[in-house]
């Protein structure tokens, strides 16, 4: 189940926010909150059930592992060498889980290739969002060695902490102490609801009317044979991708916050425009903050971060980075994603950040960031390293279409294509001060709501009408 999807939006939110808040009927407010949370785990429970009920078996194996995990660990608080095998043998757990399910078949195929030879095992699915809670059930049980959070005793707070169905399927990954005190007591609040709603409805918005309208454009061009197209349709196509996965991936974190404020919660933000960044370090302080947050918390800094001399550094920047591809995905592809972006990260330590920070002319910084990370989504997109390789350098040596680009893209979607590179930031820094001065009164507050109810409108429409409704994240 998706979050664009009439069976979402017309039934589980309506009835999940309608059954929670008849809860609010009990005066008890400690019996109230034990109530809302039972049920938000019933509805995280059949949400996710709705993709397999196999998965939700897997998950809740994965909550009781880590509730047992951080019991052994909080109990030998004193006993150095005894948290510290538990903690070892939590990470064993976790991953375990997630190589299997995920790099299998990746692996079992890289030897197949060296063996010259077919084993004939069953290829394993991949079960939605389990890079997500894996990732977020290991940052608890980390954080509870380290004394950074408390050890949760009640196995069904924890299992919502795990499983709440706003950011379970693709984040944010969200630390517990950062909610610890939301899941045991919260207050909901009009404004709250509200705000909300507003969120959840510009990024279902982003997601519907700009990420999945550009997202047939860059499918009809990159998934097709690179000897179709002509350079420039070639440069349509990776750009209209790369517009298509930001807004897909911060459209759904958007109205994952949004949900979560409608249930009481209040969630770290996830996105940053990414696409203003004016170096490779800035594009990845916006970019998926709460991913990157948790490879500089947990792996990073235990490495020794930039704390060991520059060589080690450097290292170290690789190792993220390499894990970082490796966790988008079970293919070389990723793999060589993230190195590239490493190499870069890299480079600009040793001398280009520098010369970055120097320039006065910004423009051209954004310019060289936006043509490394466009060109880089290549990779991401790509099935193999030969069909991101040969994308990448036809969309350097000139080709001539023969190929009308009204065959690949129609008025409507260049239009939607052009207000999703305004709307990815420059519009938003433009009208910053403007909207400051009028977002108060009461005349914008009309228009904001009457703007957001036909947003609304046109994304049921375009969701009835239009099968293409895909997420991109769902993979991982």
């Amino acid at each position: 189940m998706v979050f664009s999807s009439i069976i979402f939006l017309w039934y589980f939110l309506p009835i999940a926010l309608g059954v929670y808040y008849a809860f609010t009927f009990i005066k008890d407010k400690s019996l109230q909150t034990k109530c809302k949370n039972i049920w938000l785990l019933i509805a995280s429970f059949v949400f996710y059930a709705c993709g397999g009920l196999v998965y939700l078996l897997i998950m809740i194996v994965s909550i009781i592992g880590n509730y047992l995990f951080a019991l052994r660990i909080n109990h030998n608080q004193t006993k150095e060498k005894s948290a510290k095998l538990w903690l070892v043998l939590s990470i064993i757990f976790n991953l375990g889980i997630l190589f299997y399910f995920k790099y299998t078949n990746f692996f079992v195929g890289i030897i197949e290739n060296i063996a010259n030879h077919n084993f004939g095992l069953k290829e394993v699915v991949l079960p939605i969002g389990i890079s997500f809670y894996t990732f977020q059930s290991m940052s608890y049980v980390i954080d509870v060695y380290n004394k950074k959070a408390k050890c949760q005793k009640n196995i069904f707070n924890l299992a919502l902490y795990i499983s709440l169905f706003s950011q379970l399927i693709a984040g944010p990954i969200i630390k517990y102490s950062t909610i610890e005190n939301q899941i045991n007591a919260r207050t909901e609040t009009v404004d709250m609801f509200v705000n909300g709603i507003q969120r959840f409805m510009y990024g279902l918005a982003k997601k519907v009317i700009i990420a999945n309208t550009v997202g047939e454009v860059a499918k009809n061009i990159l998934m097709q044979s690179n000897n179709t197209f002509g350079t420039s349709l070639l440069w349509l196509g990776v750009i209209c991708y790369a517009i298509q996965i930001y807004y897909d991936f911060s459209g759904y974190s958007d109205m994952a916050v949004g949900i979560g404020k409608m249930f009481g919660f209040d969630f770290p933000e996830n996105f940053n425009y990414p696409y203003m960044a004016t170096s490779i370090r800035d594009f990845w302080r916006r970019w998926h903050i709460s991913l990157s947050t948790w490879f500089k918390e947990y792996v990073y800094i235990p490495l020794g971060g930039n704390r060991k001399g520059k060589i080690r550094t450097y290292i170290n920047l690789f190792i993220v980075f390499f894990l970082t591809g490796l966790w988008h995905g079970a293919n070389f592809t990723f793999v060589i994603w993230g190195l590239v972006f490493g190499l870069f990260m890299v480079i600009e330590r040793l001398f280009l950040g520098k010369l970055l920070d120097k320039n006065k002319i910004k423009f051209f910084n954004w310019l060289y960031t936006m043509f490394v990370v466009v060109v880089l989504w290549v990779l991401f997109c790509s099935d193999s390293i030969s069909q991101a390789f040969d994308i990448i350098k036809n969309l350097f040596v000139f080709r001539k279409n023969y190929i009308a680009i009204n065959n690949v893209a129609s008025l409507w979607q260049i239009i939607v294509l052009m207000l999703g590179i305004l709307f990815c930031g420059p519009i938003q820094k433009i009208c910053k001060k403007p909207l400051a001065k009028v977002k108060d009164t009461k005349w914008f507050f009309s228009v904001n709501y009457i703007f957001q109810f036909c947003l609304y409108i046109i994304c049921i429409n375009l969701i009835i009408s239009n099968s293409f409704n895909p997420f991109i994240y769902f993979q991982f």
